[in-house]
């Protein structure tokens, strides 16, 4: 499993899975990109696929979490982009300085109307990054 939907009492929680702290942070983007978008819809599109580049420093991994989904959602909202993944292409972290990842937000160049529901923030009250015995397990809180 990717990720898993929480209840919640007004925002959406979800928490999202990985064998390693890449790999959740792929299912978290992605979870995050399921609310705001049909993503089964723009997967199946046939069409030239666009992508940015997303760059973010921090000195925790829960900071880091925020400020790669944060940029994500910035991206979808301003952009108006039908994205639909993110990929992970360098996480590093040196002895005592701060976690670093380069991405890229996969996105298909599409006319159509695909969004769902509008995410206004990535909330970082509630947010956590543990690391379990199967894997690493990140919670997040959006604002919709």
């Amino acid at each position: 499993m990717k990720y898993k939907y929480l209840p919640h009492t007004a925002d959406v929680s979800f928490v999202a899975y990985g064998k390693d702290f890449k790999e959740a942070l792929e299912n978290a983007a992605e979870a995050l990109l399921n609310i705001m978008l049909d993503l089964k819809r723009i997967k199946k599109e046939k069409v030239a696929t666009g992508t940015i580049t997303i760059k973010e420093s921090a000195d925790g991994a829960d900071n880091l979490v925020w400020y790669v989904l944060q940029n994500i959602l910035t991206h979808v909202d301003d952009k108006k982009l039908l994205a639909y993944a993110f990929q992970v292409d360098e996480l590093e972290q040196e002895k005592g300085k701060e976690l670093k990842v380069r991405g890229k937000l996969l996105f298909k160049k599409l006319e159509k109307d695909m969004f769902l529901l509008e995410v206004k923030a990535v909330t970082p009250h509630e947010l956590t990054v543990e690391k379990k015995k199967a894997g690493y397990e990140i919670r997040v809180t959006v604002d919709v």
